[in-house]
């Protein structure tokens, strides 16, 4: 669970990052007021929110998925035995 939050986190942070790194690269101050105006952050915010999207949909369209049937965990001779797909 914390994985896919962090994830998702991660992928909406990334354009902010991305534009912070173009800001170095040219030169200027990346935690400088004026770079960050109204319209540049709505523009970062939709973006993060495409891209943390498209990261949750694509994680669940290519996660691999059990074929079988499920067997849950149980004991067999006093050892837990873990659930797994026959």
């Amino acid at each position: 669970m914390e994985r896919t939050v962090f994830e998702t986190v991660g992928l909406f942070l990334l354009p902010f990052a991305a534009f912070a790194v173009y800001l170095l690269l040219r030169l200027r101050y990346p935690l400088a007021v004026e770079h960050w105006t109204r319209g540049r952050l709505s523009w970062l915010a939709i973006a993060g929110l495409a891209a943390a999207a498209g990261g949750l949909l694509g994680a669940n369209l290519f996660a691999p998925r059990g074929h079988g049937l499920y067997v849950p965990a149980h004991l067999e001779n006093g050892v837990i035995v873990p659930g797994r797909f026959k």
